[in-house]
C-alpha cells in the first residue's frame, strides 16, 4: 500500500498527459495527424485506467484518478456504439426477409511474404467462401492462387509495381459484366459485380498505405469519387484500410459509397512476431468491412492466423429480395471467437 501510495502522483500525471492524445483523436476531421491518434483509443483508455488505479488508495488524488476512470470508460464506450454502423429495430423481421440463402465472404491480407501459403489455402478449402477479397497480393501469391483456379474461376487480380503487391477478388460465383471488372488506385481497390443466386452485388476490395504522416488522407481522397460512382446501391467493401472503423478514413469511405460499417468485429493486426492471442485481444482492428443495398450481414468471424500480421475475417451474409426496402439491414454484435447470430 506503501508503494501504491508513492506511484500515485507519478501515474496519476502520466494518465493525465494521455488524455491529451485521446481527446485530440476525436477531432480527426481537422487533420490527419489527430485521426492518426484516434487509432489507438481504446490502447489509450485502457492505459489511463491502470494508471489511475494506484492513485485510487490516495485520497489526495482520488478525484482525479475517478476522473481519469471515467473519462476513459465513456471513451470505450462511445467507440465501441458505432453509432453510424448497420443497425435494425428488429433484426429477425429483416432476417425472415432474406431466406434461406446465405453466403460468405472471406477477407485476407495475405501479407506479400507469407512463408506459409499452404496454410492460406487449407483455410479456403477449409471454409469454402463464395468470394474472397485479398490484400498485398503479390508475385508470389499470384503463383499460389493458381492452385485454387478451380475453384474460384472468376477472378481480377490488380497490377502493381510494388513489391507488396495490390488487391484482389477471387469468386466461385460468376461475375456479370466480366469486362467491367476493374483496378483503381495502382491496384488499391477492385471492384466486380458479382452474381449471388440471381443478385447483383459489387464486391470491392480495398487496401489502403498507412496513416499520417504517410499519405493515405491523399490516398482516399483520390478513392472517394470512384466509391461515389462505380458502386451500385447493394455492395460490400471489404478489405485493410490501415485505419480503424472508428477513424475519420473510415467515414470518409463510409459516406462516399453510401455505405454502413459493420463496426467492432475486433482486433485483427498485430506486428509480425506478436502470438496469435495477443493480435486477437491487444492488436488493431483495421481490417473492415461495410454493407449497403440488399446486403444483409448475418455473422462475423476473426479465424485462426495463416502466417500473416492479420487475422482472416470471414463475413456471412444473406440478400434481400429486390422488392424489399434497400434500408433493411439486419444489426448483429461482432464476433471475436465463433460464428455470432443476429437477433
Amino acid at each position: 500500500m506503501t508503494f501504491l501510495r508513492r506511484c500515485a502522483p507519478v501515474t496519476a500525471l502520466i494518465a493525465v498527459i494521455l488524455t491529451i492524445p485521446l481527446v485530440l483523436g476525436y477531432w480527426g476531421s481537422a487533420h490527419p495527424a489527430l485521426d492518426s491518434l484516434a487509432h489507438f483509443r481504446l490502447h489509450l483508455a485502457a492505459v489511463i485506467t491502470i494508471l489511475a488505479l494506484p492513485s485510487l488508495s490516495d485520497r489526495r488524488w482520488l478525484s482525479i484518478s475517478l476522473g481519469l476512470i471515467l473519462l476513459a470508460i465513456a471513451a470505450t464506450a462511445s467507440t465501441l456504439a458505432n453509432p453510424s454502423g448497420v443497425t435494425i429495430a428488429n433484426a429477425q423481421t429483416g432476417m425472415e426477409e432474406v431466406g434461406a440463402a446465405r453466403f460468405k465472404l472471406l477477407q485476407m491480407n495475405l501479407r506479400y511474404d507469407n512463408r506459409t501459403p499452404k496454410e492460406v489455402l487449407s483455410l479456403i478449402g477449409r471454409y469454402q467462401p463464395d468470394v474472397i477479397t485479398l490484400d498485398e497480393v503479390s508475385e508470389h501469391w499470384r503463383e499460389q492462387l493458381k492452385f485454387i483456379e478451380r475453384a474460384y474461376p472468376h477472378r481480377i487480380i490488380c497490377d502493381s509495381r510494388s513489391r507488396i503487391g495490390a488487391v484482389a477478388i477471387l469468386s466461385r460465383r460468376p461475375f456479370l459484366h466480366p469486362s467491367r471488372a476493374e483496378c483503381f488506385s495502382r491496384g488499391s481497390l477492385a471492384i466486380a459485380t458479382v452474381n449471388f443466386g440471381g443478385a447483383a452485388i459489387d464486391v470491392a476490395a480495398i487496401h489502403l498505405g498507412w496513416p499520417w504522416p504517410h499519405p493515405q488522407h491523399r490516398q482516399v481522397e483520390g478513392l472517394v469519387p470512384v466509391l461515389s460512382s462505380k458502386l451500385s446501391s447493394s455492395a460490400i467493401l471489404a478489405g485493410d484500410l490501415n485505419a480503424v472503423w472508428w477513424s475519420q478514413t473510415a467515414r470518409m469511405l463510409s459516406a462516399a459509397g453510401e455505405l454502413k460499417s459493420l463496426g467492432n468485429i475486433g482486433p485483427t493486426w498485430l506486428v509480425g512476431p506478436a502470438p496469435d492471442f495477443l493480435r486477437r485481444y491487444a492488436g488493431l482492428p483495421i481490417d473492415n468491412l461495410f454493407v449497403k443495398g440488399r446486403v444483409v450481414p448475418i455473422a462475423t468471424q476473426r479465424l485462426p492466423t495463416t502466417g500473416s500480421d492479420h487475422l482472416p475475417v470471414l463475413l456471412e451474409f444473406g440478400v434481400l429480395p429486390s422488392q424489399a426496402h434497400p434500408s433493411m439491414q439486419a444489426g448483429f454484435p461482432a464476433a471475436s471467437q465463433g460464428m455470432k447470430k443476429a437477433g
